[in-house]
């Protein structure tokens, strides 16, 4: 339909066009007064009157049919302020282009809740073209093209030409009664195929603080796209090939001889790992022996197999205790699993004329890149270039992926920059159609501003962390004598929810691109931006309706009764914060930077407090404690508060509880 509308506006234009154009042809004409009309301008404009009435049927279709299916979406205000003033900027000025549009939040109340900047660059742009004219007159123009609308209740020009948009409370309340109606829906947004890479340990290695990063970072973003609507896969490209298996397996043989019909209790991976380390730096015919149970692995011959899987297996024990922790949902898809495809990516190459040999090995050298990639080594054998190229090639081809994200520390920038230059040099993709990107990250800091180890000069296991997370959690329960209170079934859920969503939280909560310091301490505070205060207000929040005894059937029929009342300042604020959250979500999106959502959920928390500090929502007789009066319009407003707190959760991976 909307190719309709554009349809029959470019056919008014055209005839709009014809009608001046013959109107002023027979004006030139001049002749005497009872001339008849040209049978051509009367046609056209009767066509040209049919043409509008069409015209404003399908506009009228259009919105309904928009209205119908966005119902049960949550409007992005500042989408539909955007689509309100390009209408007006075209009206004001139809002979530019492409003319520029800004629309963004406003920092101050007094400034109005939102504001139109888009009057400065068009007098830029007016300038460039010779056309004298002021900002302020430029504002005024554009404010007198805005049509009648649902939003703008008014709109004052500040300053040089910024344009100060106010909205209808009305138009506010109706969108907090879909929202509570409807529950927290996502934006309408095409459908697409994501592929997140991220965790990625390697396999006979225990997981270290270094992957913590990467598993909460590519979880969360995970679900950003699951709530989203897209169609996510979730990958874990382990380290589970290679020349290190040469040395486990040949290990493995000498100290499991037994191992093809008894599974060897390898209890300790990090110490078998350590020891065949040293075995293969310091023994010369163990050396010797693990370089050909390497051939002898990549020949795939089965014993070589079977002690390969063993390995991996006990290797995704180990990793399942830590997403099991955290719920993380992940397909493992290692290096392995691109073996094969690693051959035909380099004939790729090769037929196209982009590789070249230097000093033995095969090289391709993207033009603008500050490094080649090694596609085969000298001794033919292939590298991390060559088996990110396959998967790369794999998710473009075969998984038909629209975006691609991979999760990493930002020092694999430059691999990365170079990986995708190459890709897109061969012709995989295009970055204009398919978005392909590196999300990386910064370091986890010690609370000496140093990477983060033991004492003893080691790297931090990550289930030492979590179960150290857990103790000090626990330890932080008992000293506010939650024991008393909660049972020991509920006290366990606090203790993991709390525990487990503040190591999350200081995570997401960080601009994923710089370092941060991990420090349990602070984490664990009950006051501030943590997970421990914004888990605890959301338990405030959820009961207050049950300290106003309403069952979840009559909140219901409130919210379809209701009207959600935003009078008083502290209800205005609290509802335009919360209707901001398809603004977040769509900036995530653009961004992947997930502290913008963590910032936004402090603000909410820290909103609602105001609120409730302002606005009785449920009254008590103070001699007998019953409730008297329940101001039901605020105790929807404490409903949606916690609904959307409750989907920020779940987009960080956050699981809160009913009782702490």
């Amino acid at each position: 339909m909307g190719d309709s509308v554009n349809e029959y506006t470019t056919r008014l234009q055209q005839q709009e066009q014809e009608i001046k154009s013959l109107s002023a042809e027979v004006e030139g004409l001049k002749k005497p007064q009872n001339l008849s009309p040209s049978p051509r301008l009367e046609q056209l404009r009767d066509e040209n009157a049919k043409l509008k009435y069409r015209l404003n049927v399908l506009k009228r279709s259009l919105q309904e049919e928009r209205t119908v299916h966005c119902t049960k979406s949550m409007t992005n205000i500042l989408h539909r302020l955007e689509e309100i003033f390009c209408e007006a900027i075209r009206a004001a000025y139809p002979e530019l282009e492409d003319p520029p549009l800004s629309v963004a939040s406003s920092q101050q109340p007094r400034f109005g809740e939102y504001q139109c900047n888009s009057a400065m660059a068009i007098a830029q742009i007016l300038k460039a073209k010779g056309v004298k004219t002021n900002p302020r007159e430029i504002a005024q123009k554009i404010v007198q093209n805005l049509s009648d609308n649902e939003v703008i209740l008014k709109t004052e020009i500040a300053g040089p030409g910024f344009i100060n948009v106010y909205l209808k409370r009305p138009f506010v309340s109706k969108l907090m009664s879909n929202l509570l109606i409807n529950g927290v829906q996502p934006p309408p947004l095409s459908k697409k195929r994501v592929v997140v890479d991220f965790s990625s340990p390697n396999i006979a290695k225990e997981m270290h603080v270094g992957h913590l990063r990467s598993t909460i970072i590519g979880e969360s973003m995970s679900r950003l796209f699951e709530f989203l609507g897209y169609d996510v896969l979730r990958l874990n490209h382990v380290g589970d090939w290679g020349t290190q298996f040469g040395m486990l397996i040949a290990h493995l043989q000498d100290k499991f001889p037994d191992y093809l019909t008894s599974c060897p209790p390898i209890g300790d991976l990090q110490a078998f790992y350590k020891e065949s380390k040293k075995r293969f730096d310091e023994e010369e015919d163990f050396k010797k022996r693990a370089y050909k149970c390497v051939v002898r692995l990549q020949s795939k011959e089965p014993e070589f197999i079977k002690a390969w899987n063993l390995i991996c297996d006990v290797s995704r024990k180990e990793f399942q205790k830590v997403y099991n922790c955290l719920d993380i949902t992940l397909i493992e898809r290692g290096e392995s699993y691109y073996q094969e495809m690693m051959t035909k990516v380099v004939k790729e190459f090769d037929e196209r004329g982009l590789s070249e040999m230097d000093e033995g090995r095969k090289i391709v050298f993207v033009p603008g890149q500050p490094i080649p990639l090694t596609i085969v080594k000298s001794d033919g054998g292939y590298t991390y270039d060559t088996s990110d190229l396959a998967a790369l090639r794999q998710r473009l081809f075969d998984e038909k992926a629209d975006m691609i994200i991979y999760v990493t520390d930002s020092g694999q920038g430059t691999h990365f920059q170079v990986v995708f230059a190459a890709a897109q040099l061969i012709g995989w993709y295009d970055p204009q159609v398919t978005r392909v990107e590196h999300a990386g990250f910064g370091v986890v800091l010690g609370e000496d501003k140093k990477k983060f180890k033991t004492r003893s000069g080691d790297t931090v296991r990550l289930m030492d962390l979590l179960d150290e997370g857990l103790k000090r959690c626990m330890d932080k329960l008992m000293e506010k004598e939650r024991d008393k209170v909660l049972t020991p079934e509920e006290l366990t859920k606090a203790q993991r929810s709390v525990a487990f969503g503040c190591i999350k939280y200081a995570d997401l909560s960080h601009n994923r691109s710089n370092d941060y310091v991990f420090a349990f301490d602070k984490m664990l505070d009950d006051r501030g931006n943590t997970a421990a205060y914004l888990l605890y207000a959301f338990t405030r929040i959820r009961s207050i309706v049950r300290l106003a005894n309403i069952d979840e059937a009559a909140l219901k029929k409130a919210a379809e009764t209701t009207e959600v009342l935003v009078e008083h300042e502290a209800e205005w604020e609290l509802g335009k914060v919360i209707l901001r959250f398809p603004e977040i979500l769509q900036k995530i999106l653009d961004s992947l930077m997930l502290h913008t959502l963590c910032d936004y959920l402090y603000e909410l928390a820290t909103t609602f407090t105001d609120f409730y500090d302002s606005c009785y929502c449920v009254e008590k007789d103070r001699q007998t404690g019953k409730v008297v009066k329940v101001n039901m319009s605020r105790i929807l407003l404490c409903e949606a508060t916690a609904a959307i707190m409750a989907k920020c959760f779940d987009i960080l991976g956050i699981n809160p509880v009913a009782r702490m």
